[in-house]
């Protein structure tokens, strides 16, 4: 049965995404992007220490927001305006995007924090560490509610399903899981036959499916209800990082990832087809997010300049229907 309704499975033609920006400020690797709610800001993490937030329609940087000790290795925002971080220096901090300050340090991991999520409810906060937990915190008080001692590696990401009754993860260890975010118990588990280390997951945007990214040069797509893999896209490299993948639902309906071989990737979801493949200008984009309602994608980079990159597609896009609810 296909994905999508049938007026788009149509034969896939290029989105046309072209580089319209570049952002620079950052001094370290590019490790974390994310578009606010309405689209009108971005917050971008790197190994430099610090997050920067960007004003797209006047494309300068904001404000600088230091605290943290060490590389940041990803970025979230809430839908009630706060920006979570986390670190090489084992803290996720909640930051004030009003007053541009820290709110508050949350500690107790004893390793790396890779990743952090809200979920849609924005008042609980999920954290992956290197020391193969997940922690679930009360973004009220600050407080720990639930230590998951979720895989035997060290965990990459964490994402919240739409309705926030779970999450998933994925880890070194090879595995997905998901978990009930109430009892933090395991409901599922995912696991492809090579056990090959999974650097990222995402729920897609109407719940019903799992996006992963393993080290082999793969995206897979799940039925996590059925533990059935429904898709597999190739054509990009990703062996050495932990880089993200994205769905980009605002247009056509893409699968999206930057890629080792400098260049970012665009897939057809429902075809499987590398719709585009973009130079990057020498990047090696370590991080990618979709704008929530234009058709324009951000991507981060490795090296080079530590440029992030405001992509967007030609006009042919800009008016299609959304068929993701």
């Amino acid at each position: 049965m296909p994905i999508l309704p049938s007026q788009f499975l149509q034969s896939s033609v290029s989105p046309g995404y072209s580089i319209k920006h570049s952002l620079l400020g950052h001094s370290g690797s590019v490790t974390g992007l994310k578009f606010s709610s309405c689209g009108e800001n971005l917050v971008s993490s790197s190994a430099d220490m610090l997050l920067m937030l960007w004003d797209l329609s006047a494309t300068r940087c904001i404000q600088s927001l230091a605290g943290h000790e060490n590389g940041v290795n990803d970025v979230a925002w809430s839908a009630d305006g706060l920006i979570a971080s986390c670190s090489d220096d084992k803290t996720v901090r909640l930051w004030d995007v009003r007053s541009k300050l820290c709110v508050k340090v949350l500690e107790g991991h004893c390793g790396y924090t890779f990743s952090c999520c809200f979920n849609p409810q924005s008042n609980l906060l999920a954290s992956t560490s290197f020391d193969e937990t997940v922690r679930l915190w009360d973004v009220r008080t600050g407080k720990t509610l639930e230590i998951v001692r979720a895989h035997q590696d060290p965990i990459t990401s964490v994402d919240f399903h739409r309705e926030g009754n779970i999450f998933v993860t994925s880890s070194f260890d090879g595995l997905v899981r998901l978990w009930d975010s109430s009892t933090g118990h395991v409901v599922k588990t995912l696991v492809d036959v090579d056990n090959i280390p999974v650097g990222h997951v995402k729920f897609s945007p109407n719940g019903r499916y799992i996006l992963s990214s393993t080290l082999n040069n793969t995206l897979r797509l799940w039925n996590y209800n059925k533990s059935k893999c429904l898709r597999i896209y190739r054509g990009h490299m990703n062996q050495l990082y932990c880089s993200n993948s994205n769905f980009s639902i605002t247009g056509g309906i893409w699968i999206v990832s930057g890629s080792e071989d400098n260049t970012l990737c665009i897939w057809n979801l429902q075809t499987r087809e590398l719709v585009q493949k973009i130079s990057t200008e020498g990047d090696h984009v370590l991080c990618t997010h979709c704008h929530p309602t234009e058709n324009v994608i951000a991507s981060g980079a490795l090296q080079n300049s530590y440029a992030i990159k405001i992509w967007k597609s030609s006009d042919n896009y800009n008016n299609q229907p959304n068929p993701t609810h």
